[in-house]
């Protein structure tokens, strides 16, 4: 199959080791791309939520696929956010093509472009991380049931149904917190002097230009890979929003075998181990 060539890709939330995560289909994008850089916006292992009982093939698959788009010359900054905020301490760590930050600044074109997770505006989390992390869990809970009723309509013929979606919409609370979020980012964004402002977080992929008194900037987010199943992409000297045809995953059904065995655990100790000297 014929990859198509890219000069950055931008996927945040991918949630690994969580029942939500559709690894299956990121490995199908990961290996139908040839990106020049990988950004990884943060929320990529779910710290928080990670189950020693639960870490499927299709997820360390995941790993292992940019591992060897690594290895074969493009570059990935791995940029943390809340639920692998067990990271942050390790900033400025190096594995090769590899590596680990808290934020990160691209000059594409002439343009700035101003990358961070975006965790940092979330009051909850701020200030309440016991809060969060139960809210975590009971989300991992809504996709895991809202997971087994897709396979039930599926089976009877019917379109699927996201009950996350359907909450998020109907809040009026969560649809000003993102329009908050949106705004808050981009308003950074141009007071620091940055054309592009590229987050993650909120699990709802976007493009838009914001302008305020003090001038406009182009604020992104790449979406996840627990409902939205996108990512961002820059090509040509454009930005788009990548989306990819969701189907319903089985993680037991993996019959490519290999040796690599990786947890969240052993990546912890991996770069404890080789952290840099000044961290």
């Amino acid at each position: 199959m014929e990859k198509r060539p890219l000069d950055v890709c931008v996927i945040s939330d991918v949630h690994l080791g969580t029942f939500g995560c559709h690894s299956r289909e990121l490995n199908e994008y990961l290996k139908s791309i040839d990106p020049k850089t990988i950004v990884l916006n943060g929320d990529i292992i779910d710290i928080w939520n990670f189950r020693k009982n639960y870490f499927p093939k299709s997820h360390i698959k995941v790993i292992r696929t940019l591992l060897k788009l690594a290895a074969n010359g493009t570059e990935i900054h791995y940029i943390t956010g809340n639920h692998d905020e067990a990271l942050r301490r390790f900033s400025g760590f190096e594995m090769g093509n590899i590596q680990l930050e808290n934020k990160l600044v691209l000059e594409l074109n002439g343009k700035k472009n101003w990358f961070f997770h975006g965790d940092v505006f979330d009051v909850s989390i701020q200030q309440a991380k016991f809060i969060a992390k139960l809210g975590g869990w009971g989300y991992d809970l809504l996709i895991w049931i809202n997971r087994l009723i897709n396979i039930y309509l599926e089976k009877r013929g019917k379109e699927k149904y996201s009950l996350s979606k359907r909450i998020k919409d109907s809040v009026k609370k969560a649809v000003k917190f993102i329009n908050d979020f949106e705004n808050v980012a981009a308003e950074l964004a141009i007071e620091n002097g940055y054309d592009y402002v590229i987050c993650g977080h909120i699990h709802q992929p976007q493009i838009r230009s914001v302008k305020n008194s003090k001038g406009q900037t182009i604020y992104m987010n790449s979406g996840d890979w627990v409902e939205n199943l996108s990512a961002l992409e820059y090509s040509n000297g454009k930005w788009s929003l990548y989306s990819h045809p969701s189907t319903m995953p089985d993680d037991d059904d993996d019959d490519d075998s290999f040796d690599l065995t990786i947890s969240p655990d052993s990546i912890l100790k991996h770069i404890v181990h080789n952290r840099p000297k000044s961290a």
